[in-house]
């Protein structure tokens, strides 16, 4: 077998290609598109290049044949992060069902990451931010939503025998749209509503950058007192809101006001996934107009909740349960379009949300893991500290 650095367009095309050979025959797996992935390891359009690393290969049998593929990251801000020793991140995996070509890609990884300086590896994760490509998919293998991993059942086996131990569990939360909000949800939201200080409305696209501001000032409200997490600046906020525009339906995105100051927020979005079974990785016109007929045509049928955020002044009041039924009024009409909704994963380092999530009725519907692999087995292993 052959370890071969992405170094060309050929290689490029082998690791974006390998995924579409061994997923052929499974009708769950859904090509990403090419140009998420290739993004990933442009220096020129992931900003963590600014403060890391990033590497990847294929593997290749003596017939020269792609069996395997794998990426490794440096992200100098969080080596140290939580970590009692330096630590990097593996990704992008995928194998054929042969121990040794995959003990082959994590040595490749591991052996470079030492190079840099690391004691421990976590994987598979993305060279970015924690909502897209993170996480072993263990259960629930069924159609991933955007920007998930999916993944054989047997590489949980490769991880483990190779020395991977869970470092946080991830949890999908489902909530099928057209059931009745539970009683506890119910009653909290009701002694809300009674407080006239407080209104719900959803977004209005003619409005928006004003609801970008909105959103903005909640999250900084919201996130800006944990250990790393930035101001957003007004430039910021309005990029995302941008960004968003393709996949987002004005009337699944709610705010919370209380006597007009925006406190709440609850972000839901189109799961692309049900658009790019169609797309075959591609963002051409074809792969547009593919979009265009299943959004307006076909119709999604699936959204994901990600985002929900609550100034602390108003937390623990009932706002998220009010903010929940406040959609809930609007989705539970005869052959509403909707009818799943999942939420982006929670990691078991976070019990409050996880909470809140079965509070507004989610249940845990698919699983991954976020593994961590220390170079020096004999000193003690520790899982990710829970958030208070």
């Amino acid at each position: 077998m052959n370890i071969i650095e992405v170094s060309n367009k050929a290689h490029q095309q082998e690791f974006l290609l390998l995924p579409v050979r061994l997923y052929k025959n499974d009708p769950h797996w859904i090509r990403p598109l090419d140009s998420d992935i290739e993004k990933v390891f442009d220096p020129k359009k992931n900003k963590y290049f600014q403060h890391g690393k990033a590497i990847r290969w294929i593997l290749q049998n003596s017939q020269g044949d792609t069996i395997g593929r794998v990426a490794a990251f440096v992200n100098e801000k969080t080596v140290m992060k939580d970590n009692e020793q330096p630590t990097g991140g593996m990704g992008f995996f995928e194998c054929i069902q042969d121990q040794s070509a995959a003990f082959l890609l994590f040595d490749t990884c591991k052996q470079w990451l030492q190079a840099q300086g690391m004691e421990a590896m976590d994987g598979p994760i993305n060279f970015g931010e924690r909502d897209n490509w993170w996480g072993l998919l263990v259960e629930g293998f069924d159609e991933p939503n955007y920007g998930m991993n999916y993944h054989f059942p047997y590489y949980k086996d490769f991880f483990e025998a190779y020395g991977f131990q869970p470092y946080f569990n991830q949890y999908t939360y489902r909530r099928i749209i057209h059931e009745p909000v539970i009683p506890l949800v119910e009653h909290r939201a009701n002694k809300i509503f009674a407080d006239k200080n407080y209104t719900f409305e959803h977004l209005q696209m003619k409005y928006l950058a004003k609801y970008a501001e909105d959103f903005r000032t909640i999250y900084n409200k919201a996130w800006v007192k944990h250990a790393g997490v930035k101001e957003m600046s007004k430039e910021q906020a309005t990029n995302i809101i941008k960004q968003m525009k393709p996949v987002l339906d004005e009337t699944i995105v709610y705010f919370a006001y209380y006597k007009g100051e925006p406190v709440a927020f609850y972000v839901q979005i189109l799961d692309m996934n049900q658009a790019l079974r169609y797309m075959n990785g591609k963002t051409d016109l074809l792969g547009k107009l593919k979009y265009l007929w299943v959004r307006y045509v076909k119709g999604f049928t699936r959204i994901i909740g990600v985002a929900f955020g609550v100034v602390p002044e108003h937390q623990g009041k009932g706002v998220e349960m009010a903010i929940v039924k406040s959609y809930a009024k609007v989705a539970h009409v005869p052959n509403y379009k909707y009818k799943i909704m999942d939420m982006k994963w929670i990691g078991d380092f976070n019990p409050k949300m996880m909470r809140v999530a079965e509070h507004v009725g989610g249940k845990i519907h698919r699983k991954h893991i976020t593994y961590r692999k220390l170079f020096d087995e004999s000193r003690p292993f520790k899982r990710s500290p829970i958030i208070d």
